[in-house]
């Protein structure tokens, strides 16, 4: 099922942290758009040079969301969600009810949907991804990177930490990105100014293997049964949101958790173990696309 307003509730300062990882406002922690700045029409918003299909899944993901509003920490797996309201007014004071997109949000969506890349919530968490198969610094400017490369921006470059904005590259100089509370998510020329922190490559990743679909789960400690079921003990138990590659599913055991029941179970060949439907981050109780066990 769909957790995205369940766990921004639970998490707390988790949501708080990742809405800080854009611009809220034109007068925060980035600057401005600078007038020079392209913005291109959709048909431009696409591989602007080879690059691998599955780079190219991600950039036309990304693409999927131009002109959907940019909102302070909105924005999911599934897409656009309602923000939280900038603390610092501007016009980000209401984008609580603004249905949208963050920077960190829509790189999300769009490595997940074009690729089933389950990348970690926070533009600084998703800077130091360990699954990145290449990164370039600043020094290296664009001359190495490829389309769907992710490109960073921090108060300190040289600190992952400090990165607060996040963008899909196109290649040819111009990228896609949620910028900043009243703006919509667009196409632009990238930003080599001095707060461009370089870049790094997620393509290339392993991908489901073949007869399974990618989901993620949520909540922590889930445990996966032998059986669907809960009469037997875990075999292991996930540590926090996890990428899980599902065979087929099949009704169980009745559980009633977390406010949800359900009696659909997935199979994990990974794992040689099951979890209960309620644990895997869909909008569906019974998943699409997967075949019955």
């Amino acid at each position: 099922m769909h957790r995205t307003n369940r766990t921004m509730a639970a998490a707390g300062g988790l949501l708080l942290a990742t809405a800080l990882s854009c611009t809220g406002t034109a007068t925060a922690a980035a600057p401005p758009l600078p007038a020079t700045a392209a913005t291109v029409a959709a048909a431009d918003c696409r591989p602007q040079a080879d690059t691998s299909e599955q780079a190219r899944a991600i950039v036309d993901a990304a693409c999927s969301q131009l002109g959907v509003p940019y909102s302070w920490g909105g924005g999911s797996l599934h897409g656009p969600t309602y923000g939280q309201d900038y603390p610092g007014g501007g016009p980000g004071a209401h984008d609580s009810k603004v249905k949208g997109f963050d920077c960190s949000h829509l790189v999300q969506y769009a490595a997940w949907q074009g690729a089933g890349i389950a990348l970690p919530e926070g533009s600084w968490n998703q800077a130091q991804w360990s699954g990145a198969t290449a990164r370039f610094s600043r020094d290296q400017g664009l001359g190495p990177l490829q389309p769907g490369d992710l490109l960073l921006w921090g108060s300190n470059p040289a600190n992952l930490n400090s990165v607060h904005h996040i963008a899909v590259y196109l290649g040819g100089g111009r990228m896609v990105e949620a910028r900043e509370s009243g703006t919509l998510v667009m196409v632009s020329d990238v930003r080599l100014n001095a707060q461009y922190a370089g870049a790094l490559r997620i393509a290339g990743t392993e991908q489901p293997p073949a007869g399974t679909k990618r989901f993620i789960t949520w909540g922590t400690g889930v445990g996966l049964r032998p059986e669907p079921g809960t009469g037997k003990p875990p075999v292991v138990r996930l540590p926090g949101p996890t990428a899980v590659d599902v065979q087929c599913q099949q009704r169980g055991e009745v559980v009633n958790a977390e406010g949800y029941r359900n009696d659909a179970w997935s199979y994990l060949p990974k794992y040689r173990a099951w979890i209960s439907n309620i644990y895997i981050d869909d909008p569906a109780a019974w998943l699409p696309g997967v075949p019955t066990c």
